[in-house]
Protein backbone atom coordinates (compact mmCIF):
# COMPACT_ATOMS: atom_id res chain seq x y z
CA UNK A 1 0.00 0.00 0.00
CA UNK A 2 0.73 3.97 -0.65
CA UNK A 3 2.48 5.59 2.65
CA UNK A 4 1.03 8.93 3.29
CA UNK A 5 4.86 10.08 3.87
CA UNK A 6 5.80 13.41 2.44
CA UNK A 7 9.17 15.15 2.10
CA UNK A 8 10.39 16.66 -0.93
CA UNK A 9 13.96 16.66 -2.04
CA UNK A 10 14.22 20.26 -3.41
CA UNK A 11 17.51 19.22 -5.40
CA UNK A 12 16.38 16.16 -6.63
CA UNK A 13 12.93 18.23 -7.54
CA UNK A 14 15.05 20.98 -9.54
CA UNK A 15 16.86 17.91 -11.22
CA UNK A 16 13.66 15.89 -12.51
CA UNK A 17 11.85 19.20 -13.27
CA UNK A 18 14.96 20.29 -15.53
CA UNK A 19 14.84 17.11 -17.19
CA UNK A 20 11.14 16.30 -17.67
CA UNK A 21 10.78 20.70 -19.24
CA UNK A 22 13.34 19.38 -22.00
CA UNK A 23 11.19 16.12 -22.70
CA UNK A 24 8.79 18.29 -22.80
CA UNK A 25 10.23 21.27 -25.30
CA UNK A 26 11.71 18.22 -27.28
CA UNK A 27 7.94 16.55 -27.68
CA UNK A 28 6.69 19.95 -28.64
CA UNK A 29 4.66 19.93 -25.91
CA UNK A 30 3.25 22.39 -23.59
CA UNK A 31 5.51 22.77 -19.83
CA UNK A 32 2.25 23.55 -17.67
CA UNK A 33 1.68 24.66 -14.03
CA UNK A 34 -0.77 21.24 -13.61
CA UNK A 35 1.96 18.99 -15.45
CA UNK A 36 5.20 20.63 -12.99
CA UNK A 37 1.87 20.00 -9.48
CA UNK A 38 1.88 16.17 -10.43
CA UNK A 39 5.52 16.33 -10.68
CA UNK A 40 6.52 17.81 -7.71
CA UNK A 41 3.78 15.85 -5.73
CA UNK A 42 5.03 12.16 -7.06
CA UNK A 43 8.34 13.72 -5.84
CA UNK A 44 6.94 14.35 -2.33
CA UNK A 45 5.98 10.87 -2.11
CA UNK A 46 7.34 7.94 -0.42
CA UNK A 47 6.36 4.61 -2.04
CA UNK A 48 3.78 3.61 -4.54
CA UNK A 49 0.58 5.12 -5.41
CA UNK A 50 -2.25 5.02 -7.70
CA UNK A 51 -3.46 7.36 -10.14
CA UNK A 52 -6.75 8.00 -7.50
CA UNK A 53 -4.26 8.13 -4.97
CA UNK A 54 -2.69 11.02 -6.65
CA UNK A 55 -5.75 12.39 -7.80
CA UNK A 56 -7.42 12.62 -4.43
CA UNK A 57 -3.86 13.77 -2.62
CA UNK A 58 -3.78 16.92 -4.82
CA UNK A 59 -7.31 17.71 -4.68
CA UNK A 60 -7.01 17.95 -0.96
CA UNK A 61 -4.22 20.14 -0.97
CA UNK A 62 -6.80 22.53 -2.94
CA UNK A 63 -4.96 22.13 -6.29
CA UNK A 64 -6.85 22.46 -9.30
CA UNK A 65 -5.81 19.42 -11.98
CA UNK A 66 -7.94 17.20 -13.54
CA UNK A 67 -8.00 13.21 -13.53
CA UNK A 68 -7.38 13.40 -17.24
CA UNK A 69 -3.93 15.59 -17.00
CA UNK A 70 -2.85 13.50 -14.04
CA UNK A 71 -2.98 10.02 -16.62
CA UNK A 72 -1.55 12.24 -19.29
CA UNK A 73 1.57 13.27 -17.29
CA UNK A 74 1.36 10.56 -15.53
CA UNK A 75 2.20 8.88 -18.95
CA UNK A 76 4.71 11.24 -20.28
CA UNK A 77 6.94 10.47 -16.92
CA UNK A 78 6.72 6.86 -17.37
CA UNK A 79 7.39 7.12 -20.80
CA UNK A 80 10.86 9.38 -20.28
CA UNK A 81 11.83 7.13 -17.39
CA UNK A 82 10.88 9.57 -14.44
CA UNK A 83 8.33 7.26 -12.88
CA UNK A 84 7.80 3.52 -12.90
CA UNK A 85 4.73 1.83 -13.74
CA UNK A 86 4.01 -1.31 -12.11
CA UNK A 87 0.50 -4.56 -12.03
CA UNK A 88 1.17 -5.86 -8.90
CA UNK A 89 -1.31 -8.92 -10.36
CA UNK A 90 -4.04 -6.39 -9.34
CA UNK A 91 -6.27 -4.35 -12.14
CA UNK A 92 -4.48 -1.39 -10.28
CA UNK A 93 -1.55 0.24 -12.05
CA UNK A 94 0.68 1.25 -9.01
CA UNK A 95 3.66 3.93 -9.34
CA UNK A 96 6.30 5.16 -7.86
CA UNK A 97 9.23 7.96 -8.51
CA UNK A 98 12.09 6.37 -10.09
CA UNK A 99 14.94 9.30 -11.14
CA UNK A 100 17.93 8.71 -8.92
CA UNK A 101 16.36 6.10 -6.91
CA UNK A 102 18.74 2.71 -6.44
CA UNK A 103 17.57 -0.67 -8.72
CA UNK A 104 14.82 -2.18 -6.23
CA UNK A 105 12.62 -5.46 -6.29
CA UNK A 106 9.36 -5.54 -4.76
CA UNK A 107 7.41 -8.43 -2.27
CA UNK A 108 4.02 -8.34 -2.69
CA UNK A 109 1.25 -10.07 -0.82
CA UNK A 110 -2.12 -11.66 -2.33
CA UNK A 111 -3.97 -11.09 0.52
CA UNK A 112 -3.54 -7.08 1.72
CA UNK A 113 -1.71 -6.49 -1.55
CA UNK A 114 1.45 -4.52 0.77
CA UNK A 115 3.95 -3.71 -1.46
CA UNK A 116 7.63 -4.13 0.20
CA UNK A 117 10.82 -3.32 -1.47
CA UNK A 118 14.33 -4.68 -1.49
CA UNK A 119 17.57 -4.57 -2.57
CA UNK A 120 20.02 -7.50 -3.13
CA UNK A 121 23.26 -6.57 -4.62
CA UNK A 122 23.10 -10.41 -6.11
CA UNK A 123 19.99 -10.22 -8.57
CA UNK A 124 22.48 -7.26 -10.17
CA UNK A 125 25.28 -9.86 -10.73
CA UNK A 126 22.79 -12.20 -12.44
CA UNK A 127 21.71 -9.58 -14.48
CA UNK A 128 25.13 -8.84 -15.39
CA UNK A 129 26.21 -12.29 -16.21
CA UNK A 130 22.73 -12.88 -18.01
CA UNK A 131 23.90 -10.01 -20.30
CA UNK A 132 27.11 -11.00 -20.79
CA UNK A 133 26.19 -14.96 -21.90
CA UNK A 134 23.73 -14.20 -23.85
CA UNK A 135 25.01 -10.83 -25.49
CA UNK A 136 22.54 -8.56 -24.13
CA UNK A 137 23.04 -4.86 -22.70
CA UNK A 138 20.48 -4.97 -20.19
CA UNK A 139 18.33 -1.63 -19.01
CA UNK A 140 16.66 -2.38 -16.49
CA UNK A 141 14.79 -5.49 -14.80
CA UNK A 142 11.88 -6.18 -13.03
CA UNK A 143 11.28 -8.58 -10.28
CA UNK A 144 8.15 -9.47 -8.43
CA UNK A 145 7.89 -12.00 -5.79
CA UNK A 146 4.27 -12.96 -4.04
CA UNK A 147 3.23 -14.49 -1.11
CA UNK A 148 1.26 -14.08 2.15
CA UNK A 149 2.83 -11.42 4.13
CA UNK A 150 3.28 -12.91 8.26
CA UNK A 151 0.58 -9.98 9.09
CA UNK A 152 -2.03 -12.11 6.52
CA UNK A 153 -0.67 -15.42 7.85
CA UNK A 154 -1.38 -14.78 11.57
CA UNK A 155 -4.61 -13.03 10.83
CA UNK A 156 -5.52 -16.78 9.44
CA UNK A 157 -4.35 -18.41 12.36
CA UNK A 158 -6.36 -16.28 14.59
CA UNK A 159 -9.61 -17.30 12.38
CA UNK A 160 -8.40 -20.89 12.39
CA UNK A 161 -8.04 -20.94 15.73
CA UNK A 162 -11.53 -19.36 16.49
CA UNK A 163 -13.41 -21.81 14.46
CA UNK A 164 -11.76 -24.66 16.22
Amino acid sequence: MASSAKHLDKEKYEEVKKIFTAYLENKGLRKTSERYAILEEIYSRTGHFDVEELYAGMKQQGLQVSRATVYNTLDLLVEHGLVSKHQFGRNLAQYEKSYGYRQHDHVICTECHKVVEFCDPRIHGIQTMVGELLNFHILHHSLNLYGVCGDCRAKAARSQADEN
